[in-house]
């Protein structure tokens, strides 16, 4: 009987470890949809922004913040940030008029967009971290899934002309 007792503790810790090893594999696997998610979303709220800034600068604001919607539109992945922080400059170039609803839209997409690269950077991060870990590369559990990355833009968020405190 007292082999019997190491066979069921034998069992009991073959047991916790599958079964931490399964959580932690739906874990990062989890952590990894939900980032790939968030540069999707980030990806529509850029997309949203710039389509907006093309807009704004057909009806308002002319060729420099035209061509600069355009380049961000049409850019691709790899020149993406790039074209987008440029973006960034041209609309804070511009005086936005809180009044009017055309430059109200480009604000309202500046917003969602700080927002949406927010969730982006942080769900990034902890994917990063959890496919980081020693146990995760070891078994090679992220291996599925392409490393998530960040996408480094800078704070897109605008304010219009009557928001802005004067002296």
């Amino acid at each position: 009987m007292p082999g019997m007792w190491w066979v069921v503790g034998a069992v009991l810790a073959v047991g916790l470890v599958t079964a931490y090893l399964i959580w932690t594999a739906g874990r990062v696997e989890r952590l990894q949809a939900r980032a790939e998610s968030a540069a999707r979303a980030l990806d529509a709220h850029l997309l949203r922004r710039a389509a907006a800034a093309a807009v704004l600068a057909e009806r308002r604001y002319g060729v420099e913040l035209y061509a600069a919607a355009r380049i961000a539109l049409d850019a691709a992945p790899d020149e993406r940030e790039a074209a987008e922080n440029d973006l960034t400059r041209q609309l804070r170039t511009v005086e936005l008029d809180s009044d009017d609803s055309t430059c109200e839209a480009v604000i309202a997409a500046s917003r969602r967009l700080a927002l949406a690269r927010q969730v982006h950077t942080d769900l990034v991060r902890d994917a990063r971290a959890a496919r980081g870990r020693r146990l995760v590369r070891l078994l090679r559990m992220g291996r599925g899934h392409e490393l998530a990355r960040y996408f480094d833009i800078d704070d897109p968020t605008l304010t219009a002309s009557a928001d802005v405190p004067t002296g």
